[in-house]
């Protein structure tokens, strides 16, 4: 599928941008593992505010002993879950232990605005810069930076020299950053250890770095023939210039960040997906064969028609899946992976992340839960499975096992201010991707379907936040869906419903349910008689005001009054006698998350059949 649109015009009257285009000239060290470098800032303020001062991060900082990170990695490690310790496992205490020649740090070396020399404070990771002249609304800056930084050892993202990977850089967070301002202000927010919140824009980066080293990154590369390695045109030889260096020079149109890898020993493949998108893939084989490398690419060709169908349109023309980081981490145009697994997830944060960019220091659940979602779904696609306990096994199985503890906390809970990593991740990814699939059960999954184009469609290049995912969820689907909201979101109230009791009266036979937990839901119910017919009974809830249309035209429905959520029970009638029934069973597609399936359903049993 070719992306439609273009990269202008993606303001709403409501919900400006502020604009970014960064020009930066690189030259790295390899044998200090130290970089000097040049940033020229475009600084265009779409917003109604003067601004009198900026923020940058300054990431790298936080990879010095006592720093904000390593105090927080050091505290959480005193924490027991099941009697382990809720380290970041890739943290852990390994900051204090940093020598000099290891730790990393950003270093601002000047820096003007419209060339007048600015005042600025270095605090950690935030660089706060008060303006000589404020930025009015609707004008354009330029800044003009030099800077100086040094690489870490591997901790967490960024770094050098992973031993497991054995990759020698992965530069993520690498450069000075200007923070995000938005709709609430400056969201100067210290590198603690969870993830990022960016301004879209143009970045044009050269890199000067020793010859030997192969180099994957977010932009497209502006000069393939003098670099090679895989870069230049099928069946021409590169006319790399002499010198101890190469200058790697990219282009990453409409992006909020921009990450680079580099290592002497890289293979670099390529995959032509169709005329206008490339994946390109840089790997060793240091921790993984060969073969689980190159089936990514395998795999992504049959994926992308169904992403896209699905998800919208990729807009770029090329994506860099790069061996590196530490795991698996989401950027623009390229992931960093540690190793094969996980790749589906990463690329699929070039929606979440990429493209419609929420505050995911903010909302954590919009960009990890609905990527755990949508990656989830793409391998159902692939392995045929339309089953939703398989295709959610691992989502379901994670929120109920973490649903059950004390120490839960609500989604609405800041990244960082986590009480544990643990209930981090429960709440971001399971928690998170659990909501969607509900989701789909409670407008049903074509409305599903539906929504998420059209949140793609609304919402791509604007940081959406909560409030804007629901009102074009209600939109589509047509029904009310704040309680939703207010109770997954905002609370940890849990559901559970179960059969309560059956009589029969007159010929018909009278049914109770009881809601046992504390999040009230839209209830199916399927009925299966003796003679082997089915019907399903829907009961809508009554803050939906609606209900949603029928997903399965084989089997009868029979839609009955709405449940009050004030009210524990509920009785509804069938037109059949007790003993025609065989089977009663509560959300029989078991995509409603009830913490007690158990007793959701019933077989009855009449004698000898």
């Amino acid at each position: 599928m070719t992306a439609a649109f273009s990269f202008k015009g993606f303001t709403q009257p409501d919900r400006w941008q502020q604009r970014v285009k960064y020009a930066m000239d690189i030259n790295m060290n390899v044998l200090t593992n130290r970089l000097a470098g040049k940033q020229q800032l475009e600084y265009t303020n779409h917003s109604p505010d003067t601004l009198r001062k900026v923020f940058y991060h300054l990431f790298w900082n936080a990879f010095q002993p006592n720093s904000m990170m390593d105090n927080r990695s050091r505290q959480l490690g005193l924490v027991l879950n099941n009697n382990v310790p809720d380290w970041d496992v890739r943290v852990q205490d390994r900051i204090q232990n940093l020598k000099p020649d290891e730790i990393g740090y950003q270093k601002i070396l000047s820096l003007k605005m419209n060339g007048a020399v600015q005042q600025f404070e270095v605090e950690e990771t935030i660089l706060e810069v008060k303006l000589s002249k404020p930025i009015l609304p609707n004008t354009t800056v330029h800044f003009e930076m030099e800077f100086e930084a040094q690489v870490p050892l591997q901790i967490r993202r960024s770094g050098r020299d992973n031993p497991d990977t054995k990759v020698r850089y992965s530069m993520s967070q690498w450069y000075p950053k200007i923070c995000e301002y938005d709709y609430e202000g400056w969201h100067a927010t210290p590198y603690i250890g969870r993830e990022f919140y960016g301004v879209w824009g143009d970045f044009d980066v050269t890199i000067h770095i020793d010859k030997s080293y192969i180099l994957g990154a977010s932009g497209y590369l502006q000069n393939p023939q003098e670099i090679g390695f895989g870069y230049e045109a099928k069946g021409t030889k590169p006319l790399r210039p002499s010198g101890a260096q190469l200058n790697w020079h990219f282009i990453a149109p409409n992006v909020h960040d921009f990450v680079w890898a580099a290592d002497p020993e890289f293979k670099h493949v390529t995959r032509k997906i169709r005329n206008d998108l490339t994946l390109h893939l840089l790997y060793k084989t240091t921790n993984a064969p060969e073969k689980n490398w190159l089936n990514i690419l395998d795999m992504m060709e049959v994926a992308i028609p169904f992403i896209e169908k699905t998800f919208g349109p990729y807009p770029y023309k090329q994506y860099s899946f790069i061996h590196g980081g530490d795991g698996g981490m989401e950027y623009p145009m390229a992931t960093l992976l540690k190793d094969p697994s996980g790749y589906m997830h990463e690329f699929m944060h070039s929606w979440y992340q990429g493209m419609l960019g929420t505050n995911e220091l903010k909302y954590p659940w919009m960009d990890e839960g609905f990527t755990q979602y949508a990656a989830a779904r793409v391998w159902g696609f692939l392995k045929k499975d339309s089953n939703y306990d398989q295709t959610f096994k691992k989502e379901f199985n994670n929120y109920f096992f973490t649903a059950k503890s004390s120490s839960i906390e609500p989604m609405t809970t800041y990244a960082d201010y986590f009480s544990t990593n643990a209930n981090y991740s429960f709440s971001s990814y399971y928690k998170g991707s659990v909501f969607m699939v509900q989701l789909g059960y409670i407008v049903g999954d074509s409305a599903l379907d539906k929504i998420l184009l059209e949140y793609y469609r609304q919402w791509r290049f604007k940081h959406p936040n909560p409030d804007d995912f629901f009102r074009v969820a209600e939109k589509v689907s047509r029904l009310q869906l704040d309680w939703y909201k207010d109770f997954w979101i905002g609370t940890n109230k849990k559901i559970d419903y179960a059969i309560d009791s059956l009589w029969e009266t007159g010929g018909k036979t009278s049914i109770r349910l009881r809601m046992l937990g504390q999040v009230p839901m839209p209830i199916d119910i399927l009925l299966q008689y003796n003679d082997g017919s089915r019907e399903l009974a829907y009961i809508p809830l009554y803050s939906m005001f609606g209900s949603k249309p029928i997903e399965n035209s084989s089997i009868p429905r029979s839609v009955f009054e709405p449940w009050k959520w004030t009210n524990t029970t509920y009785e509804f009638i069938v037109n059949h006698k007790l003993t025609d029934l065989r089977i009663i069973e509560i959300d029989p597609s078991h995509r409603m998350a009830d913490m007690n399936r158990n007793n959701n359903r019933l077989e009855l049993k009449w004698g000898p059949q």
